[in-house]
């Protein structure tokens, strides 16, 4: 903390939190948060690593998966340094600077995941809709055009929020109320007008929910098209293929939903809940992801198993 005047002491570090009233068991609970990490950075580590080495994979649809992939190690990466710190080695300080970049990494990486999310929903409505013309309408080059427009986007979006939260002034509180640093919960600490953010983050929150709606369009117009097959059979082998992308769909935009209840609402929620919320919202999607393709895709499924064996062979043979 610096003394700027005799009137306030101006806060340069922040306090985060890991469970309130269990922090005498924050050396276990790290062990399932370590855990869960893990699985999360190998999982979508092994996603990226077979879609790039199996030409046969190298389609509109998988390339989708390798950018969702991409944001959920991201995801993953910008809270990882604030909750080993918390949990392994009790310590919840967290200077103002590197605050207002971990949440712009995650809000960043947040943005990108509902966009990806958005784009591989209208994939699964082109591919649906009009397979024929789907390989010609998504060329490799419009994929990569279409996932750098949004990354773009998602930076766009998010790049005003550390300067906004910076130009602000902190005083008499420093406790947050997550485990990492997010835009919303920095900005109540501020005892200057912060009406600017309150209005953008707003905004920011606007634009996710208009994703969602935009995905739920997607979905209305894919169970138009399916109604309209006549054969059963197809129609559930069409129904099928999104089964996927509707679970990573409702893993990444249920804990935000709740989330922002919580913060909106929830105000006599126990401050235990609203870290496991929160917890939930950056943990569960990278973990979740990459074990619902790889069971529910089988091309990725086989691809793993193969790797696997072959592993295993050459391991036996040494």
């Amino acid at each position: 903390m610096s003394i700027t005047n005799t009137s306030y002491i101006e806060i340069t570090t922040f306090l985060l939190v890991g469970m309130p009233g269990l922090e005498y068991a924050h050396i276990w609970i790290a062990i399932p948060i370590c855990s869960m990490y893990l699985i999360a950075i190998l999982g979508n580590c092994t996603i990226l690593f077979i879609i790039k080495t199996e030409s046969s994979l190298h389609e509109p649809m998988y390339y989708f998966l390798s950018m969702l992939s991409l944001s959920d190690l991201g995801l993953s990466l910008s809270s990882l340094p604030t909750m080993l710190r918390i949990f392994l080695f009790n310590a919840p300080e967290i200077s103002a600077n590197a605050c207002f970049a971990q949440e712009f990494f995650i809000h960043g990486f947040t943005a990108l995941e509902s966009s990806v999310l958005l784009i591989m929903s209208f994939d699964r409505f082109l591919a649906i809709h009009n397979p024929l013309r789907y390989s010609s309408i998504l060329t490799s080059i419009r994929v990569a055009q279409i996932g750098m427009v949004f990354s773009f986007k998602s930076i766009l979006l998010v790049l005003p929020f550390p300067f906004t939260l910076r130009s602000l002034r902190y005083c008499k509180k420093s406790q947050l109320s997550h485990s990492y640093c997010l835009h919303q919960d920095v900005m109540k600490l501020s005892c200057s007008d912060n009406r600017i953010d309150v209005i953008y983050g707003f905004f920011g929150a606007v634009c996710l929910m208009v994703d969602f709606m935009l995905i739920a369009v997607s979905y209305i117009l894919i169970l138009k098209t399916v109604l309209g097959i006549a054969s059963r059979k197809e129609q559930l082998k069409a129904l099928n293929t999104c089964v996927s992308h509707i679970c990573a769909v409702v893993i990444f935009y249920l804990p935000i939903i709740n989330l922002a209840i919580v913060h909106r609402f929830g105000q006599h929620v126990s401050p235990l809940i609203n870290v496991l919320m929160a917890n939930v919202l950056l943990l569960v999607p990278p973990l979740m992801n990459p074990i619902v393709y790889c069971v529910k895709t089988r091309q990725i499924r086989v691809r793993v198993a193969a790797k696997l064996c072959q592993k295993q062979i050459y391991n036996s043979d040494m």
